[in-house]
């Protein structure tokens, strides 16, 4: 399909030994499995993100052989502040809500973001404010990146909010998949659709108006297929885009596949649920370094 494939370096050990720092300690790292985490590219930029999880303070390591080869071919690179991850920036449990939209784990004490909060449109981004990613982190990427680009915030009301890929998923040149599980809230009505005998409207900036909102089918997961911190909807909702055409989804899911072609895309099945339990699927199992074309607004 013409895609060439770059791997971080991990040696057997990196996320298994504790670690401690002046403001906490840990019994243990978490793994390199998703770049799209760790990395976000806009232009010619590579950015590591702030991630807020302790547990992933040292995830940057296994690609730093890769962003540095990146650089002496040109690119540019930044690693956004390192947060303290000091108690500070963590809500205490005995404090924090867990079934409430909106509740939030991490405060303002410092910047933080995961790199796959952050989608891009062209010259438009698109981020929420979830688990993982905090106002702080949002502004920090608005200032960073300047006029040139647009950050614009949505709220999909999801208790349990971290990383918009299997939400909110650009597909292409005015076409949008997301999730009827988790509703966008802000903005005007751009379309209605019956999820579980429900009527629900889904709601979008103005800037989409006449763009086609294409609902994600229900995965076909089967409920006991083991998931440890993601969501069912990762199985049909976090494809990867090759072109504007081009799709790679998971090849058990049959309904999805059938959407996509009836929506006039080409499918790419590949066998990808052994991957589930980790946390993602094909786009954050990834982050596209380099792809053709030319920056644009498609708004």
């Amino acid at each position: 399909e013409g895609v060439k494939v770059r791997r971080p370096e991990v040696t057997v050990g990196d996320f298994s030994q504790p670690y401690n720092t002046p403001d906490f300690k840990a019994s243990n790292g978490l793994y390199a499995a998703m770049p799209r985490d760790i990395l976000i590219v806009v232009g010619n930029e590579i950015i590591e993100a702030p991630m807020a999880w302790r547990s992933r303070f040292f995830e940057y390591r296994p690609f730093r052989k890769l962003i540095k080869e990146y650089f002496h071919q040109g690119a540019k690179w930044t690693a956004a502040p390192k947060p303290l991850m000091s108690d500070e920036l963590y809500v205490p449990e005995d404090k924090f809500k867990t079934d409430t939209a909106g509740a939030f784990v991490t405060t303002e004490f410092e910047p933080v973001f995961d790199a796959a909060e952050f989608t891009r449109i062209g010259k438009d981004i698109f981020v929420q404010r979830s688990q993982v990613t905090n106002d702080f982190g949002i502004e920090w990427m608005r200032r960073h990146l300047g006029d040139k680009y647009t950050i614009h915030v949505l709220d999909f009301q999801d208790k349990n909010a971290m990383h918009i890929d299997g939400t909110f998923i650009p597909l292409g040149p005015g076409k949008l998949l997301v999730n009827p599980k988790r509703p966008c809230i802000t903005g005007e009505k751009q379309t209605s659709f019956t999820f579980e005998g429900v009527s629900k409207d889904y709601k979008l900036p103005a800037m989409f108006k006449g763009w086609d909102i294409f609902v994600a089918k229900t995965p076909m997961l089967d409920s006991s297929h083991p998931l440890f911190f993601t969501s069912p909807w990762t199985a049909s909702c976090n494809i990867i885009m090759l072109d504007h055409k081009r799709v790679v989804v998971e090849a058990h899911e049959t309904d999805t596949i059938k959407a996509f072609h009836d929506w006039g895309f080409t499918t790419i099945p590949v066998p990808f649920r052994h991957f589930l339990p980790f946390g993602g699927s094909f786009h954050c199992a990834t982050c596209d370094i380099r792809r053709k074309g030319e920056l644009q607004s498609y708004f």
